[in-house]
């Protein structure tokens, strides 16, 4: 049984919302309680639309509407989301979906296209259309860049530098690497905005420190390294942070919206792709030796930044708060942020990087009364108002009118550098095979990055593996 609505008051007394003599006949209007479910990550963005949700909203139309969020840890949320669907047990309503679930899902009949929503509603249409188009193409679109639409923006994630100002400003610092590599040691947001991977490159060297060494003017207190960035054997974390290194440096992914003529061999494994795989790799011993045992993922990456263990961190925006809470970060006050560094080409600054964040989705089996509601909160969840509340809050937006009111800048130190990331941002693959592609091309960069495995070995099994796949299933002829 669907567990979605209750309707209390199926016999009409229960739920009187009014009733009025209207010419000696008696009108009764009945208030409904409709309850929408959603599955979610347990995260900061989706604790926040919670409680917004709990303390503002409003239905317009007299309903009595719930909200339950099923808080999911991230390490369980696709293998619990996908169970879910796959069982038939049809518990959710909405559904915080990774882009890439997009074409496994809808193919497998789960997700609610919305075009006709949409359509039906001007004011829902016009607030549709405010969506920045990569987030839209990315967290709406199936096939990918179509106009098929099924999803709505939660929170739109971008990777950005988080710095130790503390450090990278300290003036003997500050000479020492100007003495060193003949160029200033960036400091301000504007400087870090300028960093190309060279300069991160340097900054890794430059503060590969021993415990007791002299690090801003005093001994350090423990093993303290320059950089990090995610190299993660799990879900897709090392894939994350090296397309943007494959991208900005000419190579690319298999491209689905090239079907059936997009190849995988020869553009996967390019030598434009096998030379930003280099790159990345060869950034991993100024790091804290956790990066080269492929468990540093998003999370471990934060921990050892807020730990005071790192200059310079590559993450999502998402992490962010815990980085300004003096409870859980010995860096607290003494932080600064810029966009993630970006490759030189032609004399152009590239800045290619995997897009982040969730859109969130309507399930098929969603009651036409629940769809009515869900459509009433979601207007209400983009609306400017509740959008710039979220951004406030340590949310973001993807919404035109909201990240470019001069105000946006101000809820957060990082968000300077969050609007110009979306331009940058690409996706990976939304096609229902997604889940082999990634968990392949994971397991190969894995051996990549413990050593095992050069560049070019792990990008011609990929591209091999793509290729096999892919031409199986018919988007590749």
């Amino acid at each position: 049984m669907t567990v979605m609505k209750s309707v209390k008051g199926m016999a009409m007394a229960t739920s009187l919302a009014a009733t009025l003599l209207v010419g000696g006949a008696t009108t009764i209007a009945v208030a409904e309680e409709v309850v929408l479910t959603m599955a979610v990550p347990d995260w900061p963005p989706t604790r926040i639309m919670k409680k917004f949700f709990d303390e503002q909203y409003k239905p317009a139309s007299g309903n009595t509407v719930k909200l339950e969020m099923d808080f999911i840890p991230w390490p369980d949320f696709y293998t619990r989301v996908n169970a879910s669907l796959t069982s038939g047990e049809q518990k959710y309503n909405f559904i915080v979906s990774d882009s890439q679930w997009l074409g496994a899902f809808v193919e497998g009949g789960y997700f609610r296209k919305i075009n006709d929503l949409l359509e039906a509603d001007p004011e829902f249409m016009a607030t549709f259309n405010q969506i920045h188009p990569n987030p839209k193409n990315a967290y709406s679109t199936y096939p990918y860049k179509s106009e098929n639409f099924y999803g709505f923006p939660q929170f739109p994630d971008v990777l950005v530098n988080f710095a130790r100002s503390d450090i990278i400003c300290h003036p003997d610092e500050q000479a020492n690497f100007q003495a060193k590599y003949g160029k200033k040691l960036p400091c301000t947001g504007e400087e870090l905005d300028a960093m190309t991977w060279d300069d991160f490159r340097n900054v890794g060297e430059f503060f590969r420190r021993a415990k007791g060494e002299m690090l801003a003017g005093a001994p350090a207190e423990d093993d303290f390294y320059g950089i990090a960035y995610q190299a993660g054997k799990g879900y897709d974390f090392s894939s994350m942070q090296i397309n943007g290194f494959i991208w900005q440096m000419g190579g690319d992914i298999w491209d689905e919206t090239q079907v059936p003529n997009g190849q995988a061999e020869g553009v996967v494994n390019s030598p434009e792709a096998v030379a930003a795989l280099e790159k990345y790799l060869s950034m991993l011993e100024f790091m804290p030796p956790l990066a080269k045992t492929g468990t540093m993922d998003i999370f471990q990456s934060d921990q050892l930044f807020r730990e005071g263990k790192v200059a310079m961190n590559i993450n999502w925006i998402g992490l962010g708060e815990a980085s300004l809470d003096p409870a859980s970060s010995k860096v607290a006050d003494k932080l600064v942020f810029g966009q993630m560094p970006g490759t030189m080409v032609d004399g152009e600054m590239k800045r290619w990087s995997n897009i982040g964040g969730q859109p969130f989705v309507l399930t098929t089996w969603t009651t036409d009364a629940q769809i009515k509601e869900a459509v009433e909160f979601v207007k209400w969840w983009l609306s400017p108002e509740i959008q710039h509340q979220f951004a406030a809050a340590g949310g973001q937006s993807a919404i035109k009118s909201v990240y470019e009111d001069p105000k946006y800048v101000t809820y957060r130190p990082w968000n300077r550098a969050w609007a110009p990331s979306l331009d940058w941002q690409k996706d990976v693959w939304h096609v229902p095979q997604f889940f082999e592609l990634l968990t392949q091309q994971q397991d190969q960069f894995d051996l990549a990055i413990t050593g095992k495995q050069d560049a070019k070995t792990t990008l011609d099994n990929i591209a091999k593996f793509q290729q096999d796949l892919l031409t199986e299933a018919g988007l590749i002829q």
